[in-house]
């Protein structure tokens, strides 16, 4: 066995990508810098800018039924006063959140020194007797409405907490609402009937109140339901102003233009309608041909935007309903439109997707549109993945290793961006996505270079995909079709051509010369990838086939199958060479040791010849296999359950590896990636940051950061942390010692002052012990209470966290009889140095128990005392009694050493 690593390999979380929707309501500020999603029952608030986490907010352990911010912008015709209101940006300020609880919780937004987002709770509320459905929030951010199932429709007064109207429908499902104010108002001489009691106050108050009160005449609530029908409701004369029935399905989407004074609805009925708000006829029909969930106008009104099932964003003009955008293709069904949001004055519509991706939109190049032009499709500004899904497995790409390529169990591969912040690409952002297999993929396998990826899927095609992001191109070069059933490993070549050739001065325009595919139909086959033609096609095992991986050198490739085998193939022939039996269970994941791997020696002794490779397996075990005679040289043991993927860290430089050994990363089933030494076996350190199988693992070939993806949806980075461990380590020793030698120095000299703050800095009950009974031994000096001056000013001047470390070492002492006069002598000074009231607050209280402990022993010690007092009496009157006998003599003729002490004892 090889001599014991020096010290231990340590790696540190130091980002993590992880969902940030996961299905439901959205909600922007109206400056578009924060965005408002559901994850499960929290409330997350994002940075939409840098991608960074500014709040999250806990639920109440239901699913989040809708939420929606409120903000507080410019003064509008009507303001309220709301001084109490504490802005982030000049628009956040609230956060209205409603779950399947019944509960509608209101919180405030303030900003923090630590640049996040300080949630508070205002007030939680019961709203309705069912789940609230949609939120809607006026222009001046002081009502808000809700709606529920049971098709009651309640408008609150938001910094007040109570509710101004309830209007009444149908027990119909409330499916969208929309505050707007009409352009024409009601005849003058009316108030706005909110609520009684302020009727009554603004009937008490002055004429300066007129105007608002008459602003107030126009506004209304749009609520649409799952009937197809919208209702008009007037908030001055708290009634039901009018019923617009033509749509026959749930309206999805309400929007109001005072430029058109029009009044926008959509439907699940594949039509969208224009209402005159004068007569609430309706102006126009437009069939869609798709089930409508986002709709609003754009602008002045003049443009109307929708989105619906087919997940496109079509634009038409509002008064005569022509199509602006180009005829689009209907794209799949993870990418349909579930919701939009358009704030006004920002450049862009956000578009949610039912794989929970979020899209803006560009709307500039709606700017100059004119009534006879016909536009192409709106740019795509941004990608924002909600939710990865299930991580499957991930790569770096690039030279520079600044892109990650995740397969999130579907039929794309995501590419994000690991900058720190570069421009709109922050660290996380998603910056493509290759779009083109049928099913979801399971595989995926990067070259040399970085450019090159290549894909396995459940369509039983494997496809080979052009990365080339300085052109955002990200295109597939070719498509494999051969196998009978779905793949389930790939591999390319990862051997550096020479830096003379063409091929490493410009890897782009020379893709990998071939690729190696493995099935479930249990073959394996090598492409051609100039002719996407099979040069061969082998069975390979009696089981899936679950992963391939090349040599360095290209001689040799390892199949893993769930036949519980690992085959060593030829790349020229396609013939085995050997095979390696010794897992129990179906092997998962293989992985040849790197080029100038140096010799490991094994239980069976040193490993030499062609090479090592590793092994990971359903039987919760890795092994490290020796290719001169297939035999294993070393297993693993650690993981509870199965090892789904393993890697081997970057070597150490060749001057360093006397002293840092080689070793291996493993990911398994029980949601750990754990850090093996490949020279002893044992666990380096333990990885923990998923709730979920990691399914993928990844190692940077520079830093040796370790990358992990999970099926808990989150992708981890591991920073390699041993020198700075390392470092910190050999200080504090540093620091130790010399802090040891300082404390000699104290007690050696007598400063008993500076010996006692060391000790208790240092956390040193033995030398404490020491100190405190050399001082309590010597001759007491005259007035002092533990026997020297000195010591009780310094037992006198400690701070709260010394002092209740005292106590706990006091008590400690006087468990022990040797100690507790000791112990009794010091907790004597200090009660008679502080008041009773600094000691009972000590640690919040808790300083109680310690002092129940010392009185315990303390009184166990004074009965010990008083026993031994009684019992020198009987002593006293048998030594009378002998002496009077003369036998005194006699027993000290025996022993002339004995003391009353002696006798007590015996």
């Amino acid at each position: 066995m090889a001599n014991k690593s020096p010290y231990l390999t340590t790696f540190e979380a130091e980002r993590t990508i992880q969902p940030i929707y996961t299905g439901g309501s959205v909600a922007l500020d109206n400056t578009g810098s924060i965005l408002a999603t559901t994850l499960g029952e929290d409330a997350l608030l994002t940075d939409l800018n840098t991608g960074r986490q500014l709040a999250r907010i806990e639920g109440d352990g239901e699913l989040i039924s809708t939420l929606s911010c409120m903000f507080y912008p410019a003064p509008q015709p009507r303001e309220l006063s709301n001084a109490n209101l504490t802005t982030v940006t000049p628009s956040a300020s609230h956060l209205i959140v409603c779950s399947r609880s019944l509960s509608m919780r209101i919180y405030s937004i303030q900003p923090s020194p630590s640049n996040e987002l300080k949630c508070e709770l205002l007030r939680t509320l019961k709203p309705h007797s069912t789940p609230v459905i949609v939120l809607a929030v006026d222009q001046t951010s002081t009502l808000l409405a809700t709606g529920a199932a049971d098709g009651v429709v309640k408008v609150w007064d938001i910094q007040g907490g109570y509710v101004t109207h309830t209007f009444r429908g149908p027990n119909v499902l409330i499916s969208a609402l929309h505050f707007f104010e009409l352009v024409a108002t009601s005849q003058k001489g009316e108030e706005v009937g909110i609520s009684s009691r302020n009727r009554q106050e603004r009937r008490k108050s002055n004429t300066d109140d007129e105007p608002e009160n008459e602003a107030a005449r126009g506004f209304r609530l749009a609520s649409g339901s799952q009937d197809g029908k919208v209702r008009i409701w007037d908030l001055y004369k708290r009634n039901c102003a009018s019923v617009l029935d033509s749509h026959v399905s749930d309206v999805r989407a309400l929007d109001y233009s005072r430029g058109e004074n029009a009044l926008l609805t959509a439907s699940r009925d594949k039509t969208i309608m224009w209402w005159d708000a004068r007569t609430w006829k309706v102006r126009k029909v437009v069939p869609v041909l798709e089930e409508v969930e986002a709709a609003g106008f754009i602008g002045a009104g003049n443009l109307t935007y929708t989105g619906g099932v087919n997940g496109i964003i079509r634009i038409w003009q509002s008064d005569n309903g022509r199509e602006v955008t180009q005829p689009q293709s209907p794209k799949s069904e993870p990418d349909a439109i579930v919701d939009g949001l358009l704030m006004p004055g920002l450049p862009f519509i956000l578009s949610v997707q039912s794989d929970h991706t979020m899209v803006l939109h560009s709307t500039t190049s709606l700017d100059d549109v004119d009534s006879s032009d016909t536009i192409p499709p709106l740019e795509e500004l941004r990608r924002i993945s909600g939710t990865h899904d299930e991580i499957i497995d991930l790569g770096y790409l690039l030279p520079d290793r600044s892109l990650l390529a995740l397969a999130t169990n579907s039929e794309e591969i995501r590419i994000v961006s690991l900058a720190q912040q570069d421009g709109s690409a922050y660290f996380g952002a998603d910056i493509a996505q290759l779009r083109g297999h049928e099913d979801i993929i399971i595989c995926l396998d990067i070259d040399w270079s970085g450019h090159w990826i290549a894909t396995g899927s459940k369509d039983n095609t494997a496809k080979l995909w052009r990365i080339d992001p300085a052109n955002s191109s990200f295109t597939c070069y070719a498509t494999f079709t051969g196998h009978a059933e779905s793949l389930g490993a790939v591999s390319l070549p990862k051997d550096t051509p020479p830096e003379s050739c063409a091929a490493f001065k410009s890897p782009l325009d020379h893709p990998p010369e071939y690729l190696l595919t493995g099935s479930q139909d249990r073959t394996i086959k090598r492409w051609d990838v100039q002719k996407t033609k099979a040069l061969y096609t082998r069975k390979a095992h009696d089981k899936d086939i679950n992963a391939i991986d090349i040599s360095h050198n290209a001689q040799l490739f390892a199949s893993a199958s769930q036949d519980r085998t690992v085959k060593i193939w030829s790349v020229e022939e396609g013939e085995v060479q050997g095979v390696l039996r010794g897992h129990r269970r179906g092997v998962w994941t293989v992985k040849f040791a790197p080029k100038d791997t140096p010799t490991i020696v094994g239980d069976s002794g040193p490993a030499a010849g062609k090479g090592l490779i590793l092994t990971g397996s359903g039987d919760k075990t890795l092994k490290i296999w020796s290719l001169s005679d297939y035999t294993c040289l070393r297993t693993f043991e650690g993981h509870t359950h199965s090892v789904l993927k393993v890697a081997w860290l970057t070597l150490p430089p060749k001057e360093d590896r006397g002293r840092k050994h080689i070793h291996v990363a493993s990911a398994g089933g029980d949601g750990l990636v754990k850090v093996w030494d490949a020279n002893t076996g044992e666990v380096e350190c333990t990885l923990d940051n998923h709730e979920d199988r990691v399914w993928a693992l990844a190692v940077h070939p520079s830093t040796n950061a370790i990358v992990s993806g999970s099926g808990d949806s989150t992708v981890t980075f591991w920073k390699d942390t041993t020198s700075e461990t390392l470092a910190a380590s050999s200080a504090a020793a540093t620091q130790f010692v010399e802090q040891e030698q300082e404390l000699q120095n104290y007690i050696h000299a007598g400063s008993y002052r500076s010996a006692i703050t060391l000790a208790l800095q240092l956390n040193h009950p033995a030398r404490l012990l020491s100190i405190f009974t050399t001082v309590t031994t010597k001759v007491p000096e005259e007035g002092s209470l533990c026997g020297i001056k000195a010591v009780d000013e310094v037992l006198g001047s400690l701070s709260d966290e010394q002092l209740f470390t005292l106590l706990l070492r006091v008590r400690d002492w006087n468990t022990n009889a040797r100690n507790a006069s000791v112990a009794q002598r010091v907790f004597w000074t200090i009660v008679k140095s502080y008041p009773a009231s600094r000691l009972s607050s000590l640690k919040g209280g808790k300083v109680k128990d310690v002092m129940d402990a010392l009185r315990s022993h303390s009184e166990k010690h004074f009965r010990r005392l008083e026993e031994l007092v009684d019992e020198s009496y009987l002593v006293e009157y048998s030594l009378r009694e002998m002496d009077g006998l003369g036998l005194l003599d006699g027993v000290n003729a025996l022993d002339s050493d004995i003391t009353m002490t002696d006798v007590a004892v015996r």
